[in-house]
């Protein structure tokens, strides 16, 4: 079976298809920058966009960098609050036109890397942790996802551990490989103080030079092991989303909004 994935961030918005039986994309992806501001009719016409550039019709499915509650916007922190109480599921539908689920993004990618990827055959539990504009995460027991968990937003040193620890902190403060995976290091020994999980899977853009900064990573107990799907890990878990192939289903899965 095949679905559209489209997989929302803080910096840009990536679309594929997706044969979801072998989470492998079906042609090139396409990537759009994110609006500024983000606000929903605007995010929602690039979903328009990355929808009808693959003329596609059929199931999509979308992520969203945040919580996500029976396809309701629930939280909004790299985005724009006027996504607060937004039913993305009808707002989306009625911009691709065709049926959708909406689902959180690092959960989607989580489901990803847990069918496909670094998490496969994995029965304890799972921590997957996107770094990209915030950080984002997916937490599995038993191969079995508790959505929405948004372990970012920890406090760490007064302050979301994502606003000290994302990719766009490395960036925005001009980090090191090694000082900012000292801060990621710091963060992931709190979240193994909580969870005290098998392994923490590490994805998002950043994932893609897991070499420059993953062997850095020294006071982990649990095992670490980039995305295998690198960043694509949320444009096939959307996918999977959309056909319901083993994601819970708190989205809300709409019509066309026709």
């Amino acid at each position: 079976m095949h679905a559209l994935g489209i997989d929302i961030g803080g910096s840009g918005i990536k679309a594929a298809p997706v044969d979801v039986a072998t989470g492998k994309l079906l042609a090139e992806r396409q990537k759009i920058p994110t609006p500024r501001p983000a606000l929903p009719d605007a995010v929602a016409d690039v979903v328009k966009q990355l929808t009808t550039s693959f003329s596609w019709s059929g199931q999509v499915g979308i992520t969203f960098p945040g919580v996500v509650t029976d396809g309701e916007i629930r939280t909004a922190a790299n985005l724009d609050p006027a996504w607060i109480g937004t039913d993305a599921g009808a707002l989306f539908g009625k911009a691709a036109g065709n049926p959708v689920r909406v689902l959180n993004d690092a959960d989607a990618a989580g489901v990803a890397e847990m069918t496909f990827g670094a998490g496969v055959g994995e029965n304890g539990t799972v921590l997957m942790l996107t770094f990209g504009t915030g950080i984002g995460s997916a937490l599995f027991t038993q191969g079995v996802l508790v959505p929405n968990t948004e372990f970012g937003h920890i406090e760490i040193h007064g302050t979301d551990a994502e606003k000290r620890a994302s990719e766009r902190a490395k960036e925005l403060h001009d980090l090191s490989w090694g000082k900012w995976a000292g801060r990621v290091d710091e963060y992931l020994q709190q979240m193994e103080a909580l969870l005290s999980p098998h392994l923490i899977i590490v994805g998002g853009g950043v994932s893609k030079e897991a070499d420059k900064w993953v062997p850095r990573l020294t006071g982990i107990r649990a095992r670490i092991a980039p995305a295998a799907l690198l960043n694509n890990a949320g444009i096939v878990g959307a996918a999977m989303a959309a056909t319901t192939s083993g994601v819970p289903d708190t989205s809300g899965a709409t019509g066309t909004g026709h």
